[in-house]
């Protein structure tokens, strides 16, 4: 069975370069999880007024408030199936700063309904959005969010546009150095930058096993 984010997707899939393709094709049929550590050459936020929003977000591992150059930094990346039963993807980010580390949180499920892959954010899935993912014309792949959803209980309840961050990721990989870069930037509407992070990474692949109890949310949304 193809990936979640072969559905997401579709043709464009087979533009990804060879070693794109192995990562996001990270998927129970697949029989793999992937592990990816490197440097977060930058890791920034914007106006100082974001800073509270952003210390908000790491009670239940979102967001950033931390800033630094250089810094040690993991990404896990296991499949495994979900209290609904379905096709669940961890992107769990650790990043290792001096004054100790900090988690980003986030587990990715396809939705043929809304035909799109739905990222729920944090510990408790509080917060998902959808995302939309392109092949760009040297093989790598980017990544926009949309359509934010604060999730209670049974309700799913639409965040207003000019409140929500947009997110951009663009990731690829760099044949000459084997490592992927990787460039992430958060974006409100109304407020401007929020946050973002840019640096380098490689990839090791594990025969998928089950998933470490540390890595999974506390409460799973639909």
């Amino acid at each position: 069975m193809p990936s979640i984010f072969q559905h997401a997707l579709g043709r464009d899939f087979g533009r990804l370069h060879p070693e794109m393709r192995r990562r996001f094709g990270v998927g129970i049929d697949s029989g793999e999880s992937c592990v990816g550590s490197g440097v977060m050459v930058r890791i920034w936020h914007g106006a100082p007024f974001t800073r509270p929003f952003l210390i908000l977000g790491t009670r239940r591992n979102i967001l950033l408030p931390n800033t630094g150059q250089n810094v040690p930094f993991v990404i896990e990346n296991y499949p495994y199936l979900d209290s609904f039963g379905r096709e669940t993807v961890t992107f769990v980010r650790t990043f290792h700063f001096p004054c100790g580390s900090r988690r980003f949180d986030a587990t990715m499920v396809y939705s043929p309904a809304r035909g799109c892959v739905v990222d729920y954010l944090g510990t408790h899935q509080h917060l998902s959005a959808d995302l939309l993912f392109e092949a760009d014309d040297q093989g790598g792949l980017v990544i926009h969010s949309c359509g934010y959803r604060l999730h209670h209980g049974p309700m799913a309840i639409r965040v207003p546009d000019l409140v929500a961050g947009d997110t951009t990721v663009r990731e690829s990989f760099d044949e000459q150095t084997g490592r992927f870069r990787v460039d992430v930037r958060v974006v409100n509407r109304r407020f401007g930058s929020l946050f973002g992070y840019q640096g380098t990474f490689a990839a090791r692949y594990l025969p998928r096993a089950e998933i470490p109890a540390s890595i999974k949310p506390r409460r799973e949304c639909v």
